[in-house]
């Protein structure tokens, strides 16, 4: 009986040691976890909410998203309010004796119709700002963005109620700094990639950026070349699928001039991750001598010459 006492307690013994690293395993294994998200999902320091961006429509989404969360903090704090008073107050250990009703009419309406108007009041703002979200009229530019595996095609269709026939498609792809680096065995490492300000933009950076005017609501249209794509500028909240064979559209007017950046958010292929969307808007005087420059016959012959040796629909990059 000794012996078999002493095998007990040993097996018990190591099952708790076990246990007890296991344990310690998962919770640094999920802190090591939740810290990579934060560090995916948090472009900014100690950032814990959504930017507000750059476009009306995405701070209404802003104001709309506080709105529900102030909301759910408050019916949280009057549920689990009610619930640790009722537990620690009316406990059995006290002498709290349970109440004999079954119901109470009046009670059951108001918690009937309290969450029915709170749905209500959050309901109608999204509805109308879902209608604003798809409402491209009014545009005074229109871009077709076409997405391929893997880079980005814009093509200027009409800007001040005029169609635009000499502007040279922009290939967009991702820029060659990053696509060296993230070739096995280049030698090159992804922390060596910055901007010119210094910042580290690895797999966020493009050869040709879309170059769109500040003040001007500018109309996307939106499809694929090949597989599903999705284009993507949280700034400007606007997020449509590129399908091929279908048009979706979405619009933005972007008052501050700046560079805002996007990604592919769909999953369509090897080069997923390559496929960065970024968005340059200048002040619009500024545009117009851009736009001025790439209709000049220089910049069409150039950009015929390199449409010679490029493919009508480029491969993917080497990955």
């Amino acid at each position: 009986m000794s012996g078999y006492s002493n095998l007990s307690w040993g097996v018990m013994t190591m099952s708790f040691s076990n246990c007890k690293r296991w344990v310690t395993g998962m919770a640094v294994a999920g802190s090591g976890l939740l810290t990579t998200l934060t560090a995916v999902a948090d472009p900014v320091p100690w950032q814990m909410n959504l930017r507000k961006g750059a476009t009306r429509i995405s701070h209404d989404i802003w104001d709309l998203h506080m709105v529900a969360l102030w909301v759910c903090v408050a019916l949280g704090i009057v549920v689990f309010g009610a619930m640790f008073i009722a537990i620690i107050r009316f406990r059995k250990s006290r002498g709290a004796v349970a109440a004999t009703w079954n119901h109470s009419s009046k009670l059951e309406f108001i918690w009937t119709l309290v969450p029915v108007l709170i749905l209500i009041g959050l309901a109608l703002p999204a509805t109308f700002l879902t209608r604003d979200i798809y409402d491209t009229t009014g545009s005074q530019m229109t871009v077709k963005v076409t997405g391929y595996q893997w880079l980005w095609r814009y093509d200027y269709v009409s800007y001040d109620g005029k169609p635009v026939t000499k502007v040279p498609t922009i290939w967009s792809r991702l820029a060659w700094d990053s696509n060296t680096a993230r070739q096995l065995g280049s030698g090159v490492s992804p922390y060596s990639v910055v901007s010119k300000n210094g910042d580290h933009d690895y797999l966020l950076d493009v050869t040709h950026p879309l170059v769109i005017p500040a003040g001007v609501k500018v109309r996307f249209l939106i499809t694929g070349g090949d597989v599903i794509h999705g284009w993507w500028v949280p700034d400007f909240a606007t997020k449509r699928d590129a399908i091929p064979g279908i048009m979706n559209d979405a619009w933005a007017k972007v008052d501050k001039p700046g560079i805002y950046r996007g990604q592919c958010y769909v999953l369509c292929g090897q080069d997923h991750s390559a496929m960065p969307v970024v968005v340059k808007v200048l002040p619009r005087a500024q545009f117009n001598a851009w736009l001025s420059a790439q209709e000049n016959p220089v910049t069409l012959d150039k950009a015929a010459r390199t449409a010679e040796v490029t493919p009508s629909k480029p491969g993917p990059a080497k990955g």
